[in-house]
């Protein structure tokens, strides 16, 4: 199980943020509760893996945050894998999250599409992602049941898809900012860039459900054909909404504005309180046995035409890694890729 959260006693907000963290925080009087995320070399490592174009490994960066920031607050021991299919240029997004803080992502895209998006500038979430399914599975193992929610991408952004789903599944008012931004730092062979990524979640959780049910009502939630009535939103949501609204992109990836002073800034007036943070760091499941298992479950004939110049190779999408296999031998060697 993920440790409970746990809060802080209180002390000025820190100067610089930890990288590679999910900080939790609470705004008891206005009845929010929320998720700061923090990604430097986690994010760097997954994206430097695959050499994706730019657009493409931003929006895995995205993916990414957004995995991280709600399979951290899982409760249970198990998995939570987020996945986009879509008819874009960018078809399938896949982050795999294991509680309580390892992380792994991949991306597929058209070469052409995404180049031919690239030209035009249509490199938006929107743009790359197309039309189809954002889901969300929880997997706690073989012995229990998946459980899937699903919601549709219809040329909007991961953050338009969480709060949908938020809204429509879970009727939990929320709102979700992500951001994903290379910087350039000068280092002994030169130049580099690396990635940089962060997000805030914000959560409308009172005591009263009719409440939460109110919070979210707009005039398009009405059935057709019946007139909208009026429904005053909620104060305390309506606040919180609008004190997130003022977060800049760079504020979430600046190592300079650590997560507790974002949410100082944001929330001091109402009064904030932050709890301990969960670390995370970017590692692969995939291994030389694992691999074997799965040619292992093909017929030798389906093995025969895997070989290429007299070896199975297998990569893995997530991590690069290759493993080599001899025809007819168990053993392998691994080259890191």
């Amino acid at each position: 199980m993920s440790n409970p959260e746990t809060a802080i006693p209180s002390r000025a907000p820190a100067a610089t943020t930890a990288d590679d963290t999910v900080m939790p925080f609470e705004v008891a009087t206005l009845d929010l509760r929320g998720r700061v995320v923090r990604l430097g070399p986690v994010v760097d490592e997954i994206l430097e893996r695959h050499n994706y174009p730019q657009p493409v490994a931003k929006l895995l960066g995205e993916a990414v945050v957004l995995a991280v920031m709600l399979g951290s607050a899982l409760k249970i021991e198990g998995r939570f894998i987020l996945q986009t299919q879509t008819d874009g240029p960018v078809g399938l997004l896949v982050v795999d999250f294991t509680t309580p803080g390892k992380v792994r992502a991949c991306a597929r895209f058209g070469k052409d599409g995404v180049a031919a998006a690239i030209a035009a500038g249509k490199t938006d979430a929107g743009a790359l992602l197309g039309k189809g399914h954002l889901a969300m599975t929880i997997d706690q193992g073989a012995d229990t049941s998946r459980y899937q929610g699903l919601v549709a991408l219809d040329g909007g952004t991961l953050e338009d898809a969480a709060h949908e789903y938020f809204l429509r599944s879970e009727q939990i008012p929320t709102r979700v900012r992500l951001a994903v931004a290379e910087e350039l730092r000068v280092e002994n062979g030169g130049p580099r860039h690396r990635w940089r990524a962060g997000g805030i979640m914000l959560q409308f959780l009172p005591k009263s459900p009719e409440r939460a049910r109110l919070a979210d009502l707009h005039p398009g939630d009405a059935p057709e054909g019946v007139e909208p009535h009026t429904v005053a939103e909620d104060d305390a949501w309506v606040q919180g909404r609008a004190l997130l609204e003022t977060v800049e992109d760079v504020e979430l990836i600046d190592p300079d504005v650590s997560s507790e002073r974002l949410v100082y800034r944001l929330f001091h007036e109402p009064g904030v309180r932050v709890f301990r943070t969960t670390d995370m760091r970017a590692e692969c499941s995939c291994s030389r046995d694992s691999v074997e298992a799965m040619l292992k479950s093909f017929s030798q004939d389906d093995r025969d035409h895997m070989v290429e110049d007299g070896k199975i190779s297998v990569t893995c999408e997530f991590c690069s890694a290759t493993y080599v296999f001899a025809p007819g031998e168990v053993d392998a060697t691994q080259t890191e890729g």
